[in-house]
């Protein structure tokens, strides 16, 4: 009963300090084999697997091997400075033609949401660029005010904010989504 009070109380302090806490045994989908039945394991929690957004401060894993030329250009902006995220927001939804604001990353959504909409534009064939606000707390807080739109995910094209998971997809639905998409490609 000791050893159980103290793995508790262990898997508790790692719990409080970041970790995530897994019970082995039954329901498990992996309990260890050397353990017993409803034995705390402590596992560290793994981060977000994801790509480089658009003017975006580098991730700290970026490849060194590549040189600068191909990599995306990017500005760093102060987190505290409201007025150089809205800018930044701002120069996101008009260089890119069809610029999303996504949790996670197109090849790896997550939420819900975002990857419907993922999956509507890439049915319709489009050419987009997002932003994983997962990443960066401050400009998933700017963007829901550039917008004054309070979810996530946002979809712009042209440089005027389309709209959210359920306008996107009624649109879809419509074929308004594939009309305005073509719209700006005729025009290139």
């Amino acid at each position: 009963a000791s050893a159980s009070a103290s793995a508790s109380a262990s898997a508790s302090a790692s719990a409080s300090a970041g970790a995530q806490v897994v019970r082995a045994g039954v329901g498990a989908l992996a309990p260890h084999p050397t353990l017993a039945p409803y034995a705390s394991v402590v596992v560290a929690p793994r981060p977000y697997s994801t790509t480089p957004s658009p003017q975006m401060p580098p991730a700290a894993d970026d490849d060194a091997n590549s040189h600068s030329d191909f990599a995306p250009q990017r500005k760093s902006v102060d987190d505290d400075d409201a007025d150089a995220i809205q800018a930044m927001i701002r120069d996101h939804v008009t260089s890119n033609r069809v610029m999303l604001y996504m949790k996670g990353t197109p090849s790896m959504p997550m939420c819900g949401f975002s990857a419907k909409v993922v999956g509507m534009l890439q049915e319709e064939g489009a050419n987009f660029s997002s932003v994983n606000v997962l990443d960066y707390p401050t400009v998933r807080e700017g963007v829901k005010q550039y917008a004054q739109w309070p979810t996530i995910p946002q979809l712009y094209v042209g440089g005027e904010f389309i709209g959210g998971c359920d306008i996107v997809t009624s649109m879809s639905e419509s074929g308004e989504l594939g009309e305005l998409l073509k719209e700006g490609e005729e025009e290139k």
